[in-house]
């Protein structure tokens, strides 16, 4: 059975993507910095395929510590890697705060390279054939007031999935950004309902994005199916762009 490292696994898509993954036959070793009821209940209903561990990816000077001593030691092969954790930091460039920023990017970007490093030298170690998708946003492409420093972050990250595409696919490991549009998670909650309409008015559909309709996309990233998908960034949003 493969086995996926999935973080921000416990909430909104992190939460649909290790549901549709376990479906799907992957064991998951799901990170995020606390366990929701609901990711308690996976944990009961798979209890043979999913693995629960907590960890604040701000503290990056920890996580390949982490990942080599508990989450995946040498012997333990890893097949997939979803960066799906993210903060957002929402204001306007006028009223930037370096240390909102600094600690956005670590776990957007600096957090994501990181793992990345770590999953691909395991993925090496076992010879094994994988596959990493990094969760982007449709910010990244298109403009949102109060998003540049957000969008910045997610449009550092499918410039270094492109790159290590070109890096690693010579060693058959594929690297991928799936785009969401606006979804109704715990990160947009702050929106009001005028806002959100407003937002709506931009898409083709006249809808939110559905968070299983992204999580499908990462799962057919990880699959077999996209053994031939590398470097590309997977446009889900309900039509924005």
């Amino acid at each position: 059975m493969p086995e996926v490292l999935l973080t921000g696994a416990s909430r909104g898509l992190g939460l649909s993507a290790a549901k549709k993954l376990l479906s799907s036959g992957w064991q998951v070793a799901a990170v995020q910095r606390s366990v929701s009821p609901e990711m308690e209940q996976l944990a009961t209903l798979y209890a043979n395929q999913l693995r629960i561990f907590q960890c604040d990816l701000t503290q990056t000077e920890s996580l390949e510590g982490l990942f080599r001593d508990q989450w995946f030691p040498d012997n333990r092969p890893l097949d997939a890697l979803v960066n799906n954790a993210a903060l957002a930091y929402d204001d306007i460039v006028s009223n930037l705060d370096v240390d909102r920023l600094e600690k956005m990017f670590r776990v957007n970007v600096t957090a994501a390279m990181l793992l990345s490093k770590s999953a691909i030298r395991r993925m090496l170690l076992h010879r094994k054939v994988g596959s990493l998708v990094h969760v982007s946003s449709i910010c990244a492409h298109t403009g949102y007031k109060g998003l540049a420093m957000y969008a910045a972050t997610k449009g550092a990250l499918e410039a270094f999935s492109r790159t290590l595409a070109r890096e690693w696919g010579c060693r058959g490991i594929r690297s991928n950004c799936v785009v969401p549009g606006f979804m109704e998670t715990a990160m947009s909650r702050g929106l009001n309902a005028e806002q959100r309409q407003r937002i709506y008015r931009r898409t083709a559909l006249q809808s939110a994005t559905d968070p299983d309709s992204v999580a499908c996309t990462i799962a057919f990233l990880l699959s077999d199916d996209a053994r031939s998908v590398t470097g590309q960034n997977y446009v889900v949003d309900s039509g924005t762009i």
